[in-house]
């Protein structure tokens, strides 16, 4: 969970990782190492290739230099991620400001893994993994032996870029020390509704929005130009330079607003779009808390039962029961935080976390219960593990930029929620949806780290403009608990492509093992085949 993410509330705090479900998934898991070796660089270089925006000639038409990607390496995910021999490692050159192309520059890391049969390839798949703030670099490192053996490793150069301020890229978003994000998280005071608590919590969250100012290169300048505009105008630049003439793209989670928003600004540059996962681009902020509020309260749900079947069930075997269960087992944590083993001690806001990291995958269900029954026995070590993972804290206790970087980016690309009553209504409706994280105290009304942002937000909730784009793909989830099934089907609609459900209680699902929708996935992105109206693929 971003702790600062919008700490002016549980709910809200809980709405910014719902969008992050891969950091922990599948996508970013660490690939087979396959020994590493030294590449000798190699610049390619073209013309621009398709339409180029006035006065952006020499970054659509630069060249890359191809080498060795260990020196790309920012974090413990990408360290073991990046030890392939078979990928190549490339810095690509945006404007800072696309409205100031002569101005400041700033570079994006890419990441690749070449098509296995070059003479039947079809240009590059470029991925998303979410976040915002997760790694495309590492993701699609991830993903290379899902896909060497079909159509999308054989035919398609897999790409992954980190975004601007992100991983590799340069200038990074940074805001706050590793210490100073250990303490954040032992900080239990978002439960503290009182003039007092709000009054400490906001002033927790000035300070933030300030680090953030004086921590990141290039400062209030780059905070400004950190968000999905900017990115989707990066996408392009790369799709260019990869010498693609249209773009082939698969976004998950928040990868889906970046797709949406690359649809609507670049229609006819679109070859294929993947979206799964769905951000409802619609929605503001409190609508899109309260939907994914109720994922993560199905989800709980679907634990429960799965828990009251096994006979270690730390919630018991009532699944009617669980959240009293839950809310026993973690409420205390609050005024008596436990021992982890490693000189912290797990908060009420970590064994959260924890708990919810595990709801985004069902292969993590026993390691949540295991967590609880530790609780039951005062002891704190695996849901603390959770959380870890979640907040990319490595076994040397030094955290990843992503937290960090999400907030900058929500930061401008979401209006502000200012008023107190708005924060305390939509607390409210989040707690009824998923009760299992209401911490039993009287809400907070402070605002978070956004409402003091140096800089404007650039976006607002609309239905994208795309006409001219081809047929897109949404997949959604019917349980999806970080981004609910019903946004996937506002999505589809409003780009007007197709809809293919799968029937499960994860985040997201194309190419995480399930034959029916990767079948449908790959035959969409190889040969534009949509799937018919109503495709339903079951889960296992």
């Amino acid at each position: 969970m971003p702790p600062h993410a919008s700490a002016s509330s549980r709910a809200l705090r809980i709405a910014a990782l719902a969008v992050a479900g891969l950091l922990g998934g599948t996508l970013v898991a660490c690939s087979s190492n396959t020994g590493q070796t030294v590449l000798s660089p190699t610049t390619e270089s073209h013309p621009p290739v398709g339409p180029v925006p006035t006065g952006l000639a020499r970054f659509y038409g630069q060249s890359m230099t191809w080498a060795d990607c260990a020196p790309y390496a920012t974090s413990d995910d990408a360290q073991t991620a990046f030890r392939r021999s078979d990928i190549q490692c490339a810095r690509l050159t945006v404007p800072l400001d696309y409205d100031k192309p002569d101005g400041q520059t700033i570079t994006l890391g890419v990441l690749r893994h070449k098509a296995s049969e070059p003479d039947d390839r079809i240009g590059s798949l470029v991925v998303n993994p979410g976040g915002p703030g997760a790694s495309g670099m590492v993701a699609a490192a991830g993903l290379i032996d899902q896909v060497k053996n079909n159509d999308l490793g054989k035919r398609f150069d897999l790409v992954g870029f980190d975004p601007r301020g992100i991983g590799a890229s340069e200038p990074q978003i940074r805001c706050l020390t590793d210490s100073e994000r250990d303490a954040d998280r032992a900080d239990d005071s978002e439960t503290d509704g009182t003039p007092a608590g709000v009054a400490k919590q906001e002033t927790q969250e000035k300070d933030f929005a300030a680090k953030c100012a004086q921590r990141t290169k290039l400062g209030d300048d780059m905070l400004e130009h950190v968000g999905t505009r900017d990115v989707a105008k990066d996408l392009d630049v790369l799709r260019s330079v990869l010498g693609d003439e249209k773009l082939t793209y698969l976004g998950y989670s928040y990868g889906t607003l970046l797709g949406s928003t690359y649809a609507e600004d670049f229609p006819r540059n679109v070859r294929a779009l993947v979206l799964d996962g769905a951000v409802d681009p619609t929605q503001d902020p409190e609508d899109s808390l309260v939907a994914q509020g109720q994922g993560f309260g199905v989800a709980f749900g679907e634990f429960a039962k799965w828990c009251a079947a096994q006979q270690d069930c730390a919630l018991g075997n009532n699944p009617a029961a669980a959240t009293k269960a839950f809310q026993d087992l973690t409420r205390p944590l609050i005024d008596f935080p436990v021992p982890v083993g490693d000189g912290r001690k797990l908060s009420y806001e970590d064994a959260t976390t924890g708990a919810i990291q595990a709801l985004y995958q069902q292969n993590l269900w026993e390691y949540l219960n295991t967590g609880l029954n530790e609780l039951r026995n005062q002891r704190g070590a695996t849901l603390e593990k959770l959380a870890d993972i979640y907040n990319e804290r490595g076994p040397d206790g030094r955290y990843g930029t992503t937290q960090d970087a999400f907030t900058a980016i929500r930061c401008v690309d979401d209006p502000r929620v200012t008023d107190p009553k708005t924060i305390l209504d939509a607390q409210e409706k989040y707690e009824q949806v998923a009760p299992f994280l209401d911490d039993g105290r009287p809400a907070s009304s402070a605002r978070d780290a956004c409402a003091f942002w140096p800089v404007p937000n650039t976006m607002t909730p609309h239905e994208p403009q795309v006409e001219g784009l081809p047929k897109t793909l949404t997949i959604s989830t019917t349980n999806d608990p970080a981004t609910p099934y019903q946004a996937g089907v506002n999505l589809a609609k409003a780009l007007k492509g197709a809809l293919l459900t799968f029937e499960g209680t994860q985040h997201t699902a194309f190419l995480q093992g399930n034959a029916c929708v990767d079948k449908a996935g790959i035959a969409y992105l190889v040969d534009g085949m949509v799937p018919a109206d109503g495709t339903r693929c079951a889960g296992s």
